[in-house]
């Protein structure tokens, strides 16, 4: 085996942002670019010699070909050890925990999360620290730094590494840990859930759909909710990763995920349904005739956490981003918890739950987690859920009445309008911005405006600041919207707006949010004028 170095040139668009580095999959297979930012990452986290790597990544195409090349990259420049899920496979919250509990130099993961799959779709790769979080600002922008001036990378000359089962090989001098991608994640799952009362739950005739969505968590549920809790075979549809997810969209939305809603929503419903995405860091919960919003999720969770064993001595803190409704920030409140506000990026949460601040942390695009790993975790979520249900005995329906009477309810939407015209859709946010200063106490929409502003964050624990994360405009009488630019595509541009209003009124819990926040809606348009400036009268997506 003999150890190769390829001449090259930096190639430009390489910059990595909170999510890793995001393009179409055929501008990675393209000649040396996913060699050329592998470098960058190596280059940039001051080399692979002697370190220890997890490696794995969620199944879409190009995986298992991504995983060789970078198994030899690590082995010519030095790697002491690579830990890879069998079949190239790990879910983020897997690759996590295993970066924590293996106490590793970190770990790449191959993924592009929610985004579609396929030859003509999308792929990802992103770097997680030791601490198993995403790569802050500070470590991407070094390995953005070296993307601009690499000029050859090194990779060992080899036949492909079996990783089909798990058991150890060589590479040159690195050795290849191939391991269960499921055992480790799903043992700590057993130590933060009651599985005996879950198992009892699913034996007493509970029934639930998990759609995997032809994406990672296949496996994961099939081990843990069929297997280890007893729940009727078929309980897990769509379970095989499949590389293209089978031509669906692995967003666990109702949008995407539109047959598991229409089964949630027709008669005979079962008790709980559940989905996660592409890399198995999202959720989305259903009741019978009942969608859960992912806001409403994480203060529910809050509320109830002390349920679960391990977060029976209750909670150290509670943190949301900033777009994500104020649901949990009412419970915070009442009982008493520390509260934070962070910028959209799971590696804000990563300091506050390394300091000690936070145990349980969420946004609305379907993220939750806690303090278990560093990243937000999909099936943990759901079986949160599950052990909610099972210690109090109530269904969905009755949990979420329950806390509505208890805290008020925040109606809470999202709307998207994608694939817009980047100049159109920054010259509209640039507007805005401008005249953030002169809104507040004028009126849209019927309702007057109390403050404005452009949301900025200085982090608690180490001091640094984010600046720009998006446009607040809040509301006499608890509403609000907000507006960003998201960075997680990889074509064109996704204006998102946050939509809120809260009541105390009983009488209204029951309103379709769309209904309810109408005069937010109306305000948005009003505010940023999106159907003069982009020609969409009505977003893409609805969430």
């Amino acid at each position: 085996m003999d150890v190769i170095t390829v001449a090259t040139d930096p190639i430009e668009g390489q910059k990595p942002g909170t999510s890793g580095l995001r393009k179409k999959t055929r501008v990675f297979m393209g000649p040396h670019y996913l060699e050329n930012f592998v470098q960058a990452i190596f280059d940039g986290i001051g080399g692979a010699q002697g370190k220890t790597l997890v490696l794995g990544g969620d199944g879409r195409y190009f995986n298992d070909r991504a995983a060789q090349v970078i198994l030899r990259m690590a082995a010519a420049q030095g790697a002491r050890r690579v830990i890879v899920g069998a079949g190239a496979l790990l879910s983020t919250p897997a690759a996590s925990n295993l970066i924590r509990t293996r106490r590793t130099d970190g770990g790449i993961i191959l993924s592009a999360s929610h985004n579609p799959g396929g030859p003509d779709e999308d792929f990802g790769v992103k770097f997680n620290t030791p601490n198993g979080g995403p790569a802050p600002q500070d470590v991407t922008e070094r390995i953005h730094a070296a993307s601009m001036r690499v000029s050859d990378y090194r990779i060992l000359e080899s036949q492909d590494i079996d990783l089909s089962r798990p058991g150890e090989t060589t590479l040159g001098a690195t050795t290849v840990e191939v391991v269960d991608p499921v055992a480790d994640y799903a043992a700590l799952m057993e130590r933060l859930f009651d599985f005996d009362r879950i198992a009892a739950l699913f034996a007493g005739g509970f029934r639930m759909r998990y759609d995997a969505m032809n994406a990672v968590t296949g496996p994961y549920a099939r081990a843990i909710l069929e297997g280890r809790l007893g729940a009727p075979e078929g309980t897990v549809v769509n379970g095989h990763p499949l590389p293209d997810f089978g031509g669906m969209h692995p967003d666990p939305n109702p949008i995407w995920a539109k047959e598991l809603m229409d089964a949630m929503m027709a008669e005979g419903a079962p008790d709980l349904g559940a989905a996660s995405d592409g890399d198995g860091d999202r959720n989305m919960i259903v009741g019978p005739h009942t969608y859960v919003t992912p806001s409403d999720s994480l203060a529910v969770l809050a509320a109830n956490a002390h349920l679960c064993p391990g977060y029976a001595d209750g909670l150290e803190g509670v943190a949301r981003s900033m777009p994500t409704s104020r649901a949990v920030d009412r419970v915070a409140q009442a009982r008493g918890m520390a509260f934070y506000e962070t910028p959209t990026g799971w590696k804000f949460f990563g300091n506050l739950l390394d300091d000690g601040r936070v145990t349980l942390c969420g946004e609305e695009s379907a993220g939750t987690g806690s303090a278990h790993v560093r990243e937000k975790d999909g099936l943990w979520a759901v079986l949160m859920w599950l052990n909610l249900l099972a210690a109090t005995g109530k269904t969905v329906p009755r949990v979420m009445a329950d806390h509505w009477a208890e805290f008020g309810r925040d109606f809470y939407s999202r709307h998207d309008y994608e694939g817009l015209d980047a100049g159109v859709a920054g010259k509209l946010m640039e507007d805005l911005r401008l005249r953030l200063d002169d809104i507040a106490g004028t009126e849209w929409g019927g309702r007057m405006v109390e403050a404005a502003d452009e949301f900025a964050y200085d982090d608690p624990v180490d001091g640094s600041r984010a600046e720009a994360q998006g446009l607040r405009v809040r509301f006499s009488g608890g509403g609000r919207i907000v507006f960003r630019l998201s960075g997680t595509g990889t074509s064109g541009a996704t204006l998102r707006v946050y939509l809120e209003d809260y009541t105390d009124d009983p009488a209204r819990f029951g309103e379709d949010p769309q209904v309810a926040l109408a005069p937010m809606i109306a305000a948005a348009d009003a505010l940023a004028g999106i159907a003069a400036r982009t020609g969409r009268t009505a977003p893409d997506v609805r969430t």
